[in-house]
C-alpha cells in the first residue's frame, strides 16, 4: 500500500500510479456533485459549470451557513452513498474530464470500466466523519447549479491534504470493494466446511 499526495489538477501519469487500496489527500479545487448533478451532465446534456478536467467529483451534499453576498461558511460534507450514481459516472467522467471520483462504498462494473477508458480512480472517504471533512476545507470559492437545491448543488471546495481517500477503484479495473466480496465469500465457504467437519467429527 502507498500513499499519494496530489494537487489538483492530476493528470494521467499520476493517476496510473495509485492501485486499488492506496491511500490519497488531494489538495485544491474539490467539486460536489450527486444525483442531481449527474443527471444533467449525462441524462440532460448540459455541459459542466465546473471545470473539471483533471479535478475531483465529490459525492456530498454539504450543510452550509448563507454569510450574505455570495459568500458561504461550510459547517459538515459527508459523503453520501457512491452506489446511486453507478448508472451515469462512467459517462459523467467521459464528458467532464474528472479524474478522481470521492465518495462513500463501493461502485459498480460500469463505474470501474469508465475509470479504465478515462484513466481516473474512485476513492472512499471515511464515513462519520462530516465534521473533519468540513475542516480540511479552507474554503468556499463558489456554487453552481443552486437551483438544485443545497445537497445537490455544485459547491466548489478548496480543500488542503483532503483525505484519507481509500483507493477502491483504479484505472487498470481493480475494485477493491467487489474484489473483498468475492475473497470473503470464499472464505466464508471454506469456514462453513471447517465447522460442518468438525460437528460431523463431534457428532
Amino acid at each position: 500500500m502507498s500513499t499519494f499526495h496530489f494537487t489538483l489538477p492530476v493528470s494521467d501519469e499520476d493517476i496510473k500510479k495509485v492501485r486499488i487500496g492506496d491511500i490519497v489527500y488531494v489538495t485544491g479545487l474539490v467539486t460536489t456533485g450527486r444525483d442531481d448533478v449527474h443527471h444533467r451532465v449525462v441524462v440532460s446534456g448540459k455541459d459542466s459549470p465546473v471545470d473539471l478536467k483533471g479535478k475531483a467529483i465529490f459525492h456530498a451534499g454539504p450543510i452550509m451557513k448563507d454569510l450574505g453576498d455570495g459568500r458561504y461558511k461550510i459547517i459538515s460534507v459527508g459523503p453520501t452513498t457512491s452506489m446511486r450514481m453507478e448508472k451515469a459516472e462512467a459517462e459523467f467522467l467521459a464528458k467532464t474530464g474528472a479524474k478522481i471520483v470521492i465518495g462513500k462504498g463501493g461502485m459498480g462494473p460500469k463505474t470501474t470500466q469508465g475509470c479504465i477508458d478515462n484513466t481516473a480512480i474512485c476513492t472512499i472517504f471515511p464515513g462519520g466523519c462530516a465534521v473533519v471533512a468540513a475542516e480540511q476545507c479552507n474554503d468556499v470559492e463558489g456554487v453552481e447549479w443552486l437551483d438544485l437545491g443545497m445537497p445537490e448543488a455544485m459547491w466548489k471546495l478548496n480543500v488542503e491534504e483532503f483525505g484519507p481517500l481509500i483507493v477502491s477503484i483504479d484505472s487498470y479495473g481493480g475494485n477493491l470493494i467487489e474484489d473483498n466480496k468475492k475473497l470473503f465469500a470464499e472464505r466464508k465457504e471454506q469456514a462453513l466446511a471447517d465447522l460442518k467437519g468438525k460437528l460431523n467429527y463431534m457428532s
